[in-house]
C-alpha cells in the first residue's frame, strides 16, 4: 500500500488526525487523491491509515488508527455507531446530525437526518468518490423515503471536487413540516441554509428562551427564526427577527405561522439595523428591547482575516449593549473554530469597555450534542455562546 512519511513534531505525534503538506517527509507508492495510504514515523513505525489528497492544504486525514480500508463494512460499523450515539443522546429526536466527520471517525462525511429523509455531504475526496457505497450503506441500516446529496459548500474547492446538488435515492422531497426541541419549521432541503437547518444550534434555542418570558426580544441575523420562535413560544412580550435575506424572512413568517406565534420579521442588514438603533438610543430614545439575540454567520474562514473578523463582532457587541436597559439580557454566538472562545469573550470585554457597561455571565452555551467534540481535533469544537446580563455600573 502506498503511504507517507510524516516528518518529526508533526501534530499527528499530539494527538491530532491530520496530516498538512509541510509535515510530510517523503511519500511512496504513486497514490492518488482518495487513494487510502499508510502513515508512518522515519523510524517506520506504523501511524495508521489515512485519507489522501495531494491538493489540499490536509494531505492526509487519519481514520484508523490500524491497517483499515475503506470497504461496505468499514462504513457500515461507523455509521451504525453514530447512529447509537444519537439515539443515546437524543432519543425521540427525528432532526439530527447523523454522522459528523472527524468526530465520528468518517472524516468529510456529514448525514443530517429530517425525519424520513437524510441529506449528505462529502468535503474529502476519500468519501466523495465513495458516495455510491455510502448511499447503499444509508438506504440499508435507514430506509430513508429519500437521500439527497447537497455538495455546495465552500469548502469543496479546496478538495478539488466540484459543487453538485442532486436526489441519490427516491424523489426531491417538497418543503416538508418538521418538530425539532418542540418547534415546528419548514423544511425546505433544497435551498435551506446548511443542508436545510442550523441543527447545532436546536439545544442553544430552548436555552436563550428560558430568559425571554416577559421581554422584548430581538433576534438578529435570524435565518429561519429560531431564536425567535423559541422566545415567542415561552412567553415573551413581544419578539422581532432580522435577517437580511428575503427569502429567510419568508421562513420566518410560514414557521410563525406553524407555530401560532407573532414574530415581527424585518429583512435588513443587521449590521445597519443595529448602527440606526444604537444610535436612536444615544440620543434619547427608550430601549425597544430587554433581550438581544446575536447569531451571525461565520465573519472569517481563515487566521488571516481573524482580526477584521473580531472588528465585525465588537461592533455589532458594542451597538447591542448600546440597546439594552440595565437588567437586559445579550445572548451571542461565534460558529468560527478559528475564533477560540478567549478570543471570542475577549472581543466582547473589550466591547463592553467600550460601551461602559458592565456584564455577568449566566449561562456558556455549546453546538448541539449531536455535534460531538473529540478532546484531540479542537476544530470540533467551533461553536460557542454566551448570555450575559447587563448590570448597573460600578
Amino acid at each position: 500500500m502506498a503511504g507517507l512519511i510524516i516528518a518529526p513534531k508533526a501534530r499527528i505525534f499530539h494527538g491530532h488526525d491530520w496530516v498538512y503538506g509541510t509535515e510530510v517527509r517523503t511519500v511512496f507508492g504513486n497514490p492518488q487523491p482518495g487513494d487510502v495510504v499508510l502513515l508512518k514515523d522515519q523510524k517506520d513505525r506504523y501511524l495508521g491509515s489515512a485519507m489522501y489528497n495531494p491538493h489540499s492544504q490536509i494531505v492526509a486525514r487519519r481514520f484508523s488508527r490500524r491497517k483499515q480500508d475503506l470497504d461496505r463494512d468499514f462504513f457500515a460499523r461507523r455509521i451504525g455507531m453514530a447512529a447509537s450515539l444519537r439515539e443515546r443522546m437524543l432519543p425521540g429526536e427525528s432532526l439530527m446530525r447523523l454522522v459528523w466527520s472527524e468526530s465520528d471517525g468518517l472524516p468529510g462525511l456529514i448525514v443530517d437526518r429530517y425525519a424520513d429523509v437524510l441529506v449528505v455531504q462529502t468535503l474529502t475526496m476519500a468519501m466523495y468518490l465513495r458516495l455510491g457505497l455510502i448511499r447503499d450503506i444509508l438506504g440499508d441500516l435507514f430506509n430513508p423515503r429519500s437521500i439527497i446529496v447537497r455538495n455546495d459548500s465552500p469548502m469543496l474547492a479546496a478538495e478539488g471536487i466540484e459543487p453538485e446538488t442532486y436526489v441519490a435515492r427516491g424523489g426531491q422531497p417538497e418543503p416538508f413540516e418538521a418538530e425539532a426541541r418542540g418547534i415546528k419549521f419548514l423544511v425546505d432541503l433544497a435551498t435551506g441554509q446548511k443542508t436545510g437547518l442550523y441543527l447545532d444550534q436546536l439545544q442553544n434555542y430552548g436555552e436563550v428562551a428560558k430568559f425571554a418570558r416577559g421581554r422584548r426580544v430581538l433576534d438578529c441575523f435570524c435565518n429561519q427564526g429560531g431564536f425567535a420562535l423559541a422566545c415567542a413560544k415561552a412567553g415573551a412580550a413581544s419578539v422581532t427577527a432580522v435577517d437580511i435575506s428575503e427569502d429567510a424572512i419568508a421562513s420566518v413568517k410560514k414557521n410563525a405561522q406553524l407555530n401560532g406565534v407573532k414574530v415581527d420579521a424585518i429583512a435588513e442588514n443587521a449590521f445597519d439595523f443595529l448602527k440606526r438603533e444604537s444610535e436612536a438610543v444615544r440620543n434619547g430614545a427608550d430601549p425597544k428591547w430587554d433581550l438581544i439575540i446575536l447569531d451571525p454567520p461565520s465573519f472569517t474562514r481563515n487566521k488571516k482575516s481573524l482580526s477584521g473578523a473580531m472588528r465585525g463582532y465588537k461592533e455589532i457587541h458594542l451597538r447591542a449593549m448600546q440597546m439594552l436597559p440595565v437588567g437586559g439580557v445579550l445572548s451571542t454566538f461565534c460558529c468560527s473554530h478559528h475564533a477560540s472562545a478567549a478570543i471570542f469573550k475577549q472581543t466582547i470585554a473589550d466591547a463592553a469597555v467600550d460601551g461602559h457597561c458592565t456584564l455577568r455571565l449566566v449561562k456558556s452555551h455549546g453546538q448541539s450534542p449531536d455535534h460531538p467534540v473529540l478532546l484531540n481535533i479542537p476544530e470540533t469544537e467551533y461553536l460557542k455562546g454566551y448570555t450575559f446580563e447587563m448590570v448597573p455600573g460600578r
